[in-house]
């Protein structure tokens, strides 16, 4: 049911003349079951239309093939108008005043568990445990806006065995969205504790973000992954979350046998993600391996940067006299300057860093510039000229370093570097800067 609303349509339409779940939209996806049970409700002021079409020979045949000739006029009555909106707001079955009537029950369990009127709904829960297929439909009336309907299909998913929860684990989380949906999540979790682990671990791989999610995090409550599985998963995975639970699991202290301990760290210390990087930068210090962080002092991240000089401190090294060692070569390690801003003295480490801001190397001048930013020394007459710097990623670290201080470059300045002929970065740069300064609400004339 991908294809829109009509497609939905069309799926209740099947269901309803006999075609089950399966053949019609497709049942893993959380997304289609919320969306049938919404497209039946869509039909709510039409309930002739929920019901199967009648088969008697000589009926005339109308839209969706119901009998009644017209969609506004029900089957059998075909001498009654068509509701109107105000006829349903003030309760009326038609311009003429009729009493109420139950409403036509329909022959499809999944229908019918779907169904706008709530009595009808409550009654097909009862098909729900002679048809396992229609477990989702009885995990989404536990959030049901109705009381009996909520309390009923309650009282039936917690009678099913754990395990039959987990194919809808995804459902589950969706719904517990809703301001009622908390019930099955509660269930599920205890199912994860409780149930078998290859089943946890089989959720660890469902694409469904918030299902792999509550799976880890069972998992790693249980002791299921080990310290290698969870440092690698850290390093793999591209989602933030993830990465701090398991890397954190992986380093805590009493989970990693000795034999284990050096590889689970390095497999950490190798990662991409800068949060993981840190996490075993951090856990240097309880493996007693301080040294082993004065590489890190250099690393691209300035989280993994503090993590390092942290660790040498606590094992009695100094940070500073290394930054000032590495910042006389600083072409092979550029962060070096960075580094020393966040721990030097401004008086003594000022002068390298503006000395660096000269550097062949574009990648020192942007550490340098973000190492003045640390020390809390930018000279805004010495920096504005370096927004005409060839690299892209200077100029951008310069408007940075020069935005609280925008309203005190002179405006002519500014406007020059916004010009056409400007490459786009000082144009950028330019502009960001007159917008900080109160002088330009919009991009100017010609920006790209």
């Amino acid at each position: 049911m991908n294809d829109g609303y009509g497609e939905t349509l069309r799926a209740v339409m099947r269901v309803r003349d006999g075609a089950a779940p399966a053949e019609t939209f497709d049942v893993v996806s959380a997304g289609e079951w919320l969306a049938f049970d919404a497209g039946v409700r869509d039909l709510g002021d039409r309930p002739w239309l929920l019901c199967r079409a009648s088969e008697e020979p000589g009926r005339p045949t109308g839209v969706l093939g119901q009998s009644g000739g017209e969609l506004g006029r029900p089957g059998g009555e075909p001498g009654r108008p068509a509701r109107t909106l105000l006829d349903r707001l003030r309760g009326r079955a038609g311009s003429k005043a009729a009493p109420p009537v139950a409403p036509p029950v329909p022959d499809a369990p999944a229908i019918a568990l779907c169904h706008p009127d709530g009595r009808v709904r409550e009654a097909a829960l009862d098909a729900v445990r002679t048809a396992p297929e229609l477990r989702p439909l009885l995990v989404v009336r536990c959030a049901d806006w109705v009381a009996p309907v909520r309390a009923k299909a309650r009282a039936a998913l917690a009678e099913l065995p754990g395990d039959a929860l987990f194919s809808s684990a995804e459902l589950i989380l969706r719904l517990s969205r809703r301001e009622r949906g908390d019930f099955a999540l509660t269930l599920l979790e205890d199912a994860l504790r409780e149930g078998p682990a290859a089943e946890v671990l089989a959720l660890t791989a469902r694409p469904d973000r918030a299902t792999y999610r509550l799976a880890y995090r069972i998992a790693v409550e249980r002791g299921l992954l080990t310290p290698m599985e969870l440092a690698t998963t850290a390093a793999t995975c591209g989602d933030v979350t993830l990465q701090d639970l398991c890397a954190e699991a992986a380093v805590r202290p009493g989970v990693t046998p000795d034999p284990d301990a050096a590889a689970v760290l390095d497999r950490l210390l190798t990662a991409r993600a800068p949060r993981v990087r840190a996490a075993g930068v951090t856990a240097l210090r309880r493996a007693g391996r301080h040294g082993d962080a004065e590489p890190f002092l250099v690393d691209r991240s300035g989280v993994v940067r503090a993590c390092a000089r942290y660790v040498l401190r606590q094992g009695g090294g100094d940070p500073l006299p290394v930054y000032r060692g590495l910042c006389d070569e600083p072409a092979a390690h550029p962060a070096a300057a960075a580094g020393l801003g966040e721990c030097g003295d401004r008086v003594t480490d000022a002068g390298t860093l503006w000395a660096l801001l000269g550097h062949p190397l574009p990648s020192v001048r942007v550490h340098a510039i973000s190492g003045l930013r640390a020390l809390d020394v930018v000279e805004r007459e010495r920096l504005t000229p370096v927004l005409d710097d060839p690299s892209p990623a200077v100029v951008r670290a310069a408007t940075r370093a020069l935005l609280p201080d925008a309203a005190g470059i002179p405006e002519h300045l500014l406007r020059e570097r916004s010009a056409p002929d400007r490459p786009r970065a000082v144009r950028v740069a330019a502009d960001r800067l007159l917008r900080a300064a109160g002088l330009q609400r919009r991009p100017a004339p010609g920006y790209r």
